[in-house]
C-alpha cells in the first residue's frame, strides 16, 4: 500500500529539515521517524532505505528549485538577464520554505562518495539540469562561446553554493559580479 500524501510529505519534510541541519550521516533514521510522527514500518513501506528517502527529498527540492528558477527567468527581458536570473533564483529559494544554509545536493554528494543508484540518479539529474540550463541560457547570450560560458557559470554557481556553508553572511553579490565579468569578457 502506498503512503498517503500527507504521510509522505511529513517524512520528506522531516528528512529535509534534519538532513540539511545535521547532515545525512549524523542523522539517525529514528530521528526522522520521530520528527515525522510515523512508525518505522510506515517509513519503509514508502522508502526502501535512508538513501531512498534522501533521494526523494532531493527530487522534491529539485522540482521546487526549478520552479523558482523558471519564475526568475520569466521576470527578465534580456538574454543576459535570463542567464543571471540564476542568482535571483538562488536568493529567492534560500528565503523560501525549502531554503537552507547551503546546497543539499552538494552536501549529499560530499557525504556519499559512492552513492546507491537512486541517490546517484537524483544527484546526476540536478547537475545535468543545472549545467544544461546554464549552457542553453549562455548560448542565447553568446552563441560562439555559450558552452564554455555555461560551464564557467556552473563553477561560479557551485562555488557560491559552497561558500554559503563556509560563511554565514554570504550573499550572491560576489558570484553575480563574477558572472557579469565573465559575460563581458
Amino acid at each position: 500500500m502506498p503512503l498517503r500524501t500527507s504521510t509522505e510529505t511529513r517524512l520528506l519534510d522531516a528528512a529535509d529539515e534534519l538532513f540539511s541541519r545535521h547532515g545525512v550521516a549524523a542523522t539517525p533514521i529514528d530521528a526522522v521517524i520521530e520528527r515525522a510522527g510515523v512508525s518505522a514500518a510506515t517509513l519503509y513501506r514508502g522508502f526502501a532505505s535512508k538513501e531512498a528517502l534522501l533521494a526523494a527529498a532531493l527530487e522534491r527540492r529539485h522540482r521546487a528549485w526549478l520552479e523558482t528558477w523558471d519564475d526568475a527567468i520569466a521576470a527578465q527581458e534580456t538574454p543576459e538577464g535570463r542567464l543571471l536570473a540564476v542568482f535571483d533564483a538562488l536568493d529567492a529559494f534560500r528565503a523560501g520554505p525549502l531554503g537552507s544554509r547551503w546546497c543539499a545536493f552538494l552536501g549529499s554528494a560530499a557525504e556519499h562518495a559512492d552513492p546507491p543508484a537512486e541517490l546517484a540518479e537524483a544527484l546526476r539529474r540536478e547537475t545535468d539540469d543545472l549545467r544544461g540550463r546554464l549552457v542553453e541560457l549562455a548560448r542565447d547570450v553568446d552563441p560562439r562561446r555559450g558552452d564554455q560560458l555555461g560551464e564557467q557559470l556552473l563553477l561560479v554557481v557551485t562555488g557560491d553554493l559552497a561558500m554559503r556553508l563556509r560563511s554565514r553572511g554570504w550573499t550572491t553579490d560576489v558570484a553575480r559580479a563574477t558572472a557579469t565579468t565573465l559575460l563581458r569578457s
